[in-house]
């Protein structure tokens, strides 16, 4: 009996400490589990982004010179060399071309002889009037024999003025056997050969000048007030990256009747060597001084009796209300001006539940 007492007691011992041990570790598991971090409620955001209210159009052009020419000669002839090619650089005075000088050197031969025989005629008439002057103040001579003396002269002189101003234009034509580069500039086109006989004025070689260069594009006459008073840049497809300053030049006076668009004209300030004629460019177009604005789902806007807001979640997973300026409603996302800064994350759903006081985080989509 003592033996059985004695374990019984022992028994009772052991299971007392065995509960006291479990609820001991079941209060250490609730602590725990009381001491883990909520993770936060899950919502979505909608970024902020703002950009100019009326979106910028971009149009496809090419790079041209703003001025260039088609030089021809000045005399008809018959073409003797060509000394350019196309795409060659040339500087003021470069010859481009020359003539046949033959006919021109004999026509200046044959003014030389004129303006000589015209010196001698003159002398002659000179000598004969002074003795008519001297006869008839003698009175060996009559008033018409001295006005006839008078009047030979005179043709004289004429003469050798007329010879005179036919040496100076032979000279000049002569000169403009060759055809030289009146500026800077790169040859676009050659439309002569050596043998070919031209005539004066006609287009012999198309220069175009380095000096300033512009973009041309086809603008809908939608547009047409926006490129005239907006802001235009222009890039080329080589290095997108680098942005030229574009001013709108020209516009043409009338539409193109295929395509119902204006040629324009923008001229590139900036644009250096690396900018080559012919080159695409896309110009964009945007408005001078528009309102920068930010679209966000309608679901985003809180206003309970108050300012429209947004609920805005920073770093820490903690949310802010902020007042926001509404520029207007769209069908399904509201446009704001104001209030919040660029790149801020805006609760997107159920702003109507959210508690200030609770930490969120952000997740890309909500799974029920």
């Amino acid at each position: 009996m003592l033996v059985r007492s004695i374990f019984s007691n022992y028994y009772k011992l052991f299971m007392g400490a065995a509960l006291a041990f479990s609820v001991i570790a079941l209060t250490g598991c609730n602590e725990m589990a009381a001491e883990k971090v909520d993770p936060g409620r899950p919502v979505l955001v909608a970024t902020v982004h703002y950009e100019a209210e009326t979106p910028e159009r971009s149009f496809v052009g090419t790079i041209k010179p703003r001025i260039e020419a088609d030089m021809g000669f000045r005399v008809a002839g018959k073409v003797a060399r060509r000394l350019v090619e196309v795409g060659q650089t040339v500087d003021i005075g470069q010859p481009l071309a020359t003539l046949d000088e033959v006919d021109l050197k004999l026509q200046a031969e044959q003014a030389e002889a004129e303006f000589r025989a015209a010196t001698g005629v003159l002398a002659q008439a000179g000598a004969a009037e002074q003795r008519a002057m001297d006869l008839k103040g003698k009175g060996w001579t009559t008033d018409a024999q001295l006005d006839s003396a008078k009047a030979a002269a005179d043709e004289a002189r004429a003469r050798l003025n007329r010879a005179e101003r036919s040496v100076e234009l032979t000279r000049n034509s002569l000169s403009y056997a060759t055809l030289v580069a009146d500026t800077r500039g790169v040859v676009t086109a050659t439309m002569i050969e050596p043998g070919q006989v031209v005539a004066a004025g006609q287009a012999a070689i198309r220069v175009a000048r380095l000096g300033e260069k512009e973009a041309v594009v086809a603008i809908p006459e939608t547009l047409l007030n926006r490129a005239r008073s907006g802001v235009a840049t222009v890039t080329l497809w080589t290095d997108a990256k680098k942005t030229y300053a574009a001013k709108l030049r020209e516009v043409a006076p009338s539409a193109d009747p295929a395509t119902r668009t204006y040629l324009a004209k923008f001229s590139l300030p900036d644009a250096g060597d690396d900018v080559s004629l012919g080159m695409t460019a896309t110009l964009t177009l945007a408005d001078a001084a528009t309102e920068r604005v930010a679209k966000l789902p309608l679901s985003a806007l809180y206003s309970q009796g108050g300012d429209p807001s947004l609920y805005i979640v920073d770093d820490k997973g903690e949310v802010a209300l902020k007042p926001v300026k509404v520029k207007g409603y769209e069908s399904n996302c509201v446009v704001i001006a104001g209030g919040v800064d660029e790149g801020a994350q805006a609760v997107a759903l159920g702003v109507q539940k959210i508690d200030p006081s609770q930490k969120v985080r952000v997740v890309s989509s909500l799974s029920f």
